[in-house]
């Protein structure tokens, strides 16, 4: 079995550090080649001595440089921003891309690995929510797939694959509510997108 070669952005997150938990659990078959955070440097650190990549990346500016102080003597090269985190989504050696980011930054990040035809593993949902029309387009002519791994859109995925196409007309996904679950109804007209995005 060959080795994949693997990207997490966010990997001090739960989703990054169960992914983690599982290359550490598989280490033959998986080689990290990058992990980023937004501004987490002391678990990024200790990802890093644990896994080893190439590359690390820290959106936050001050964490970044912090690191970069950290790990100077160490063989790994260090990006700092938010565009920087999306370059890394489409490194060539990559073979797998997890976008575990949070919030809408995570929509740059699908973008860049789609166009870089990475197969992506996507957890970042605020992506397919900002730009689902984008991704069809996209796997179909860099002959990519896009893998649900956040439990709402994975157990869709599973579900839809067990039956044939033409049987679903309409998916509606509930939620938890996130930070409006105790709100009063009357109050949900005045929700603005920062805050919807802010759980």
């Amino acid at each position: 079995m060959s080795t994949r070669k693997i990207v997490i952005l966010g990997s001090t997150g739960s989703i990054g550090k169960s992914t983690l938990d599982v290359v550490q659990a598989h280490p033959d078959c998986f080689d990290v080649l990058a992990l980023a955070a937004k501004s987490n440097d002391e678990l990024l650190e200790k990802q890093y001595r644990q896994f080893r990549p190439r590359y690390l990346c820290l959106v936050d500016e001050a964490p970044g440089k912090r690191l970069v102080e950290k790990l100077k003597d160490e063989p790994v090269e260090i990006l700092i921003g938010e565009k920087q985190l999306a370059e890394l989504a489409a490194l060539t050696d990559t073979d797998l891309v997890l976008n575990a980011v949070v919030g809408a930054a995570g929509l740059k990040v699908s973008v860049e690995a789609v166009k870089a035809g990475k197969l992506l593993a996507l957890a970042n949902k605020e992506s397919l929510v900002a730009g689902g029309p984008l991704f069809p387009g996209l796997c179909k002519r860099t002959g990519t797939r896009i893998l649900p791994v956040d439990s709402e859109h994975c157990a869709i995925w599973q579900a839809l694959g067990a039956g044939k196409e033409t049987e679903a007309r309409k998916i509606l996904l509930t939620g938890s509510g996130g930070p409006f679950r105790t709100l009063p109804l009357d109050d949900f007209p005045r929700i603005t997108v920062e805050q919807a995005l802010n759980h």
